[in-house]
């Protein structure tokens, strides 16, 4: 009796293994975004989109798992983008946040990340203090950053040329990380930096600040912005 209860005891546990071994792995994603203003026409509404089919092709089922996602608009405010993290972490069980276009949000939902041991996948914003002085374990700056574009595009516009600058520069983390990392490269190339202006982020008329470059007389003209900043500065 002993060795048939011993062996249907067993037997049970390993039914309960296993039947614990085929339910899914649950993950819940937010995609932190900019969906009303400046940068919702190249994140937004495509980067939830981009979500959901990347999920798709990677089609969660067949690795035992079940992938949830959610999105809300940040409205380039970084108090609002830390209140959504804090909101996701805490009551709506997300492990992890992607995109936020918006350095100054992007730093934010960094700290808040970090809090809660939690991850965040910047694929959006670029300042590189987010893998510099404001590094954290907890986050993975996934594509461009300010380093590069600076030493990409800042550099081969220097050594084809361009030798004086002056920057339009949007008044938030990103746009004065550009202008910092921009700077160093075109100094250290041999051209120089001969003024710059401040511009208030979501600007629509660029026309004043255009006209100091203009009397500054130099050679290029720096947009250390994105999004609908930079396509009003070029129009």
């Amino acid at each position: 009796m002993k060795t048939a209860a011993s062996l249907a005891f067993a037997f049970a546990a390993l039914m309960t293994t296993a039947a614990h071994a085929q339910n899914p792995v649950s993950v819940k994603i937010g995609v932190l975004t900019d969906m009303s203003s400046l940068y919702a026409d190249d994140t937004g509404p495509g980067s939830v989109a981009a979500a959901n089919l990347a999920i798709h092709d990677f089609n969660p089922a067949a690795h035992n798992m079940k992938v949830d996602l959610v999105s809300a608009d940040h409205q380039n405010k970084p108090d609002v983008g830390a209140g959504i993290a804090r909101q996701w972490y805490d009551v709506d069980h997300v492990d992890m946040i992607v995109d936020v276009p918006n350095s100054a949000v992007a730093l934010a939902v960094s700290d808040v990340t970090r809090q809660k041991n939690k991850v965040f996948l910047v694929s959006g914003a670029a300042s590189s203090d987010l893998t510099g002085p404001k590094c954290s374990p907890n986050t993975v700056h996934w594509a461009y950053d300010t380093w590069m574009l600076a030493n990409g595009t800042g550099k081969s516009i220097v050594k084809t040329g361009g030798k004086t600058w002056f920057f339009l520069t949007a008044d938030y983390a990103f746009g004065h990380a550009l202008e910092r990392d921009t700077t160093a490269v075109v100094e250290a190339n041999g051209g120089k930096v001969v003024g710059h202006v401040n511009v208030p982020l979501n600007n629509q008329d660029f026309s004043s600040f255009l006209l100091q470059a203009q009397a500054s007389k130099a050679q290029i003209i720096g947009l250390a912005n994105a999004g609908g900043d930079t396509i009003n500065a070029i129009k």
